[in-house]
């Protein structure tokens, strides 16, 4: 396997956390709270924040320099999912996991 540095094994890390923890927090909580929990743009950010996630640690993990691009686009998604989660109330696991993930990201992009 190529070599990859430990900040780069930490991003992967990061970003499979926030995957996870995006994924799992719109399915679950904010489908059975309802109400702005589901308002669309909350809902659809979630759902492409997940997949941001999903694929920057996929490029990174193939190895290929495009990581830099969906790094920085991830790291973007990540702050506003953060900003909304935030704003909505009761997600704070979902506001960590995306902004540990948005600053490993961003150097990442670097």
């Amino acid at each position: 396997m190529h070599h990859m540095s430990t900040e780069m094994k930490e991003c992967i890390d990061n970003c499979l956390v926030c995957y996870r923890e995006c994924l799992s927090m719109v399915m679950g909580h904010c489908l059975e709270m309802g109400g702005k929990h589901t308002e669309p743009s909350h809902f659809k950010l979630m759902m492409a924040c997940a997949e941001m996630c999903r694929t920057s640690a996929h490029l990174m993990l193939i190895g290929t320099e495009h990581h830099r691009h969906t790094c920085q686009e991830c790291a973007e998604i990540c702050r506003q999912c953060a900003d909304d989660c935030e704003r909505i109330g009761d997600m704070q696991s979902c506001v960590n996991a995306c902004r540990k993930c948005a600053d490993s990201c961003e150097k990442m992009a670097a």
